[in-house]
């Protein structure tokens, strides 16, 4: 079978499936199978893909076609330009959280924040990136030990600036005052585990999901812990949930100003950003 046939092979088994974007998950899949990039798919279109490849290639359909996420296959997801590792002890990294990052790299350049705290940094790729693109050393937590193993990884690989640790909120938060404090918090509402896609909800770790049964308790708690930790002056940042916006402003208006929030590509918002009183 040459490789052209393989491919083609495989995004007909991927339609028929009705997983999304079929042939370019065909792709991805066949260049981690292979250990090449895309442009090699085409310029070798017509070589005999060798028994090894068409094994891996096999497996990798497999597992794509029971539900499994096409970045814990090939254990990798771009994000701000960057490749990090992943695997199902993390979430995967959303085009959608980039804007929490800009918004972060703007503040930390334009007001020279010091103290920064990544809560629930999970791969570690806003802690990281806001870490490379500043210069400036970032703390980051989670309550998962498996997600901080994949942090460190992906740490190490861009060796970056970033020191994380071990604790769940309140422990992250008491240790001093912050000048910016940054959370993409699990903001899912638990009654809406059956309407997610299989993908999510039978893959990425639940802890990093579900915000409650409404997806905005740990808002709640998050807004009241970061009314202690953040200086006068400094600022919180948050990704915000599809239901969240009218649920957080308002209870960041009694001890927070400058309450800003930021859309999304598709004009959703995404991002509420406030300034401790």
């Amino acid at each position: 079978m040459t490789i052209a046939a393989a491919l083609a092979h495989g995004v007909e088994l991927l339609e028929r499936a009705s997983i999304p974007a079929p042939r370019l998950t065909a792709e991805v899949l066949l260049c981690h199978a292979l250990s090449h990039d895309r442009a090699y798919l085409y310029a070798h279109s017509t070589d005999e893909l060798s028994e090894l490849g068409w094994t891996h290639f096999a497996g990798y359909l497999d597992q794509r076609l029971a539900g499994k996420p096409t970045q814990y296959i090939t254990r990798r997801q771009e994000f701000y330009g960057r490749d990090f590792f992943v695997n199902p002890d993390v979430l995967i990294p959303r085009p959608e959280t980039e804007h929490l990052v800009a918004a972060a790299i703007t503040a930390v350049r334009e007001r020279a924040h010091g103290r920064i705290l990544d809560l629930g940094t999970g791969s570690g790729a806003i802690a990281i990136s806001v870490a490379l693109e500043t210069g400036r050393l970032v703390t980051a937590s989670d309550i998962s030990l498996e997600a901080l193993r994949v942090a460190e990884q992906n740490r190490a690989t861009y060796q970056a600036a970033v020191a994380f640790f071990a604790g769940n909120m309140a422990e992250a938060v008491q240790a001093e005052r912050l000048d910016l404090l940054l959370s993409n918090p699990p903001y899912v509402p638990a009654a809406d585990k059956a309407n997610l896609q299989r993908e999510v909800r039978d893959w990425e770790p639940p802890v990093a999901l579900y915000g409650g049964e409404s997806g905005n308790e740990i808002y709640a708690r998050l807004i009241e812990q970061a009314t202690g930790a953040v200086r006068s002056g400094g600022q919180l940042m948050m990704e915000l949930g599809y239901r969240s916006v009218d649920f957080a402003v308002p209870r960041l208006q009694a001890h927070w100003t400058s309450i800003q929030v930021l859309d999304d590509l598709a004009g959703l918002p995404r991002v509420v950003v406030a300034e401790r009183r």
